[in-house]
């Protein structure tokens, strides 16, 4: 599946080879394709399986907001999907050991998906605003940091 995923990738490098290197062109698409899908994941969990504007969960005592439920689960699946994304198909030539990575992975994971709940929140609660659209403009402060993070820190 990494060769196929590779092959594709690199069918299309040379449109782009005079603006990004192979590594930083991999990691724009694998990193695009993880923020489409989580962002097509937060809206079909929000408009179609949710719907609604809080949830009942047992472990607390009062109603969650929907989109904290939602934002869990979409940070879950990028998390993961990110992981394998960046260690199988971008960063190869890593010397660090896997654990090492997914260790460092998870703690800018853990920093991105915070900034992303604050921004959210802070848009949602605060302004009043779409809980979708404010997901996406929180994505595009996130996938700054998480870019920085993932090259100097987690695959260095």
């Amino acid at each position: 599946m990494i060769r196929i995923i590779r092959a594709f990738l690199d069918f299309f490098y040379p449109l782009v080879s005079k603006i990004f290197d192979k590594t930083t062109y991999y990691y724009a698409v694998a990193g695009s394709t993880n923020l489409v899908l989580g962002w097509a994941l937060f809206w079909v969990l929000d408009h179609w399986v949710i719907n609604r504007k809080t949830v009942e969960l047992p472990l607390f005592e009062h109603p969650v907001h929907s989109y904290t439920v939602i934002a869990a689960v979409c940070g879950v699946f990028s998390f993961l999907f990110g992981f394998l994304m960046m260690r199988y198909v971008v960063f190869t030539e890593s010397q660090l050991k896997g654990r090492v990575q997914f260790f460092r992975y998870g703690l800018s994971a853990l920093i991105s998906a915070t900034v992303n709940w604050i921004l959210i929140k802070l848009m949602v609660d605060t302004f009043a605003w779409n809980a979708s659209l404010c997901n996406v403009f929180a994505s595009v402060v996130v996938v700054t940091i998480s870019y920085f993070l993932q090259r100097k820190f987690s695959f260095r």
